[in-house]
């Protein structure tokens, strides 16, 4: 056993050293990180054309995910005739340039063709496409965007409410 000693130390030692050398983990805002999207984000976003247009202080709460999947909610998902939060996916353009793509299902009011008269329900009227190209910052923490919607009705095809606008975005941080 006193001979196995020495063997025992040089095998410690020796996983000290290997598990010494892994990189350390990369702090939020490090070099490496100034560059991603990954995080959640806040936008003000403002159309210029499309049924948008009239929707003022149009915020957005982004969360971006690893692997490329991307969640969207707004200061207007519980308004009357509006959507619920948007899914959808983001992928690295270069540098500093990302495009996401996620979509919305779109709502209408009820009739008395749909539902009695006196019912409040929302009902499907098609979905629509947001497409953002973003700019990131040098920093990271903020980035500028242009936006692009495209409407759909309820069977898929085109029906009117295109529209384009521009966002600025910052990181939320602690």
């Amino acid at each position: 056993m006193i001979q196995r000693a020495p063997y025992k130390l040089i095998m410690l030692a020796a996983v000290l050293v290997i598990g010494g050398c892994k990189d350390a983990p990369v702090s939020r805002g490090s070099v490496n990180e100034r560059s991603e999207l990954t995080g959640a984000w806040h936008s003000k976003v403002t159309f210029r054309s499309g049924p948008l247009t009239e929707a003022k202080n149009l915020e957005f709460l982004y969360s971006y995910n690893a692997g490329g999947t991307m969640t969207e909610s707004s200061n207007y998902d519980e308004a009357a005739n509006s959507s619920p939060p948007a899914y959808g996916v983001w992928k690295r353009i270069d540098s500093h340039t990302f495009q996401t793509k996620y979509l919305f299902f779109m709502t209408k009011a009820s009739t008395p063709v749909d539902s009695l008269p006196t019912k409040t329900d929302w009902w499907p009227a098609g979905h629509g496409v947001l497409t953002e190209t973003i700019t990131m910052s040098d920093d990271g923490q903020a980035y500028t965007s242009t936006i692009k919607l495209a409407a759909f009705g309820v069977g898929g095809a085109p029906v009117a409410g295109d529209g384009e606008g521009a966002g600025a975005g910052k990181r939320i941080v602690f």
